[in-house]
């Protein structure tokens, strides 16, 4: 794994080891850079793997590489930008562009040490992608590798990454829209799917909310919330747009929080742009996001796309009324009018969705209600990891 921010793949994980049970498996965990809030929640029976500087500074800025002296790891990284900007010459990007990532994969991994050589694994997880390290720097008897990501949504290098994934014994798919998504590109591979959902602990999501009140903080009559990093697939440079349509309406004690880290330099712009500096709360990195779902009044995923967002599932566990934007994958985890909501995914159509939700009490109450009284946690995912590895 590449480091333990706040993301949900990382929480994915955090999901996953706690649910191993170390009578049944010893488990090393390498992660490239040691950091990130979610690092304390790694269980203490998990055998962490020292960092490595070369690993650490993959993602780094190259100065930092320069100061350190990686300038192999430098040479490499500009040799895969230069091989990215020939390949976007020649194609036509529709939405996100994540095809970079492979271009580093392929240009970086051979200059990075083994990992625990004198170790073979019954099974090695490759938990994010690039994939590049868990097929040649680990010593494997099998490979799972997971795939996050609404392929329908993001342009890649199908050539570039088609040899990697195929290395793999397994590939893990965390819903069946996401599985489809892959599969209409990769069809060879549909025979190594295996669909495990990210999993998620209600004990851990519940316990980590009791442990301080946010609540003083939400100063408005309708308090929303949106959680995630900053960048295109979440949205919210529209959410400013969204938030003035509402005011508009008739909605005029309405307050939006936005719970991220990332460069907010757009976001900032469209809140400046659209006049909701009162309406629109940047409240930042949070290491402990939870007691804000708590004290929220709806939990808002306004995303472009999603795989399958871990924080709508954390929020339902807090029994939070759930608006997601009709992304994709929104119909694999929301049931519209039994555990959450879908609204449209146009700025002029969620605000009327969302201004729906905050009119109809009852129904707010009811998605409530069904969620308080579901089980959302999903433990015995970790099965099938076990059915892997025998």
């Amino acid at each position: 794994m590449h480091y333990l921010e706040l993301g949900g793949a990382e929480t994915a994980l955090i999901g996953l080891l706690g649910a191993l049970d170390p009578k049944l498996v010893d488990v090393d965990l390498f992660i490239y850079s040691h950091r990130g809030p979610l690092m304390k929640f790694i269980p203490d029976w998990v055998n962490l793997l020292p960092e490595n500087k070369t690993y650490s500074l993959i993602e780094a800025p190259m100065s930092e590489a320069l100061r350190n002296g990686r300038i192999g790891l430098i040479a490499a990284r500009m040799l895969a930008k230069f091989q990215h900007k020939q390949y976007r010459k020649s194609i036509d990007v529709k939405g996100d562009d994540g095809s970079i990532m492979q271009y580093i994969g392929n240009c970086v991994t051979p200059l990075l040490p083994k990992i625990n050589p004198d170790t073979e694994y019954d099974l090695c997880i490759s938990f994010l992608t690039p994939h590049n390290i868990g097929r040649d720097k680990v010593r494997a008897k099998k490979r799972l590798a997971w795939i996050h990501t609404d392929y329908t949504t993001v342009h890649f290098n199908a050539a570039l990454e088609l040899p990697v994934w195929n290395a793999y014994d397994h590939i893990a798919s965390i819903s069946p829209e996401v599985t489809r998504s892959f599969v209409n590109t990769f069809s060879a591979l549909a025979p190594k799917i295996v669909e495990i959902e990210n999993i998620l602990s209600p004990k851990f999501v519940r316990s980590r909310a009791k442990e301080f009140d946010a609540s003083a903080e939400f100063t408005g009559g309708v308090n929303l919330l949106s959680i995630g990093r900053y960048c295109n697939a979440k949205n919210y440079d529209n959410l400013p747009d969204i938030a003035r349509r509402m005011v508009e309406s008739g909605i005029r004690d309405l307050k939006w929080y936005i719970i991220g880290y990332g460069d907010d330099t757009l976001i900032r712009q469209k809140i400046a742009e659209a006049g909701m500096e009162e309406h629109v709360v940047m409240l930042g990195k949070k290491t402990n996001p939870y007691p804000y779902i708590k004290a929220c009044d709806i939990y808002v995923q306004p995303s472009r796309y999603e795989g399958k967002s871990v924080t709508v599932r954390e929020a339902q566990m807090l029994g939070k009324p759930v608006a997601v934007t009709a992304y994709p994958t929104a119909p694999s985890q929301i049931r519209h009018g039994v555990d959450g909501v879908i609204v449209p995914l146009d700025n002029e159509g969620c605000a009327a969705g969302l201004a729906e939700l905050i009119r109809d009490v009852e129904k707010q109450k009811s998605l409530a209600e069904y969620c308080l009284n579901h089980d959302f946690g999903n433990e015995s995912e970790v099965e099938k990891i076990y059915k892997l590895i025998k």
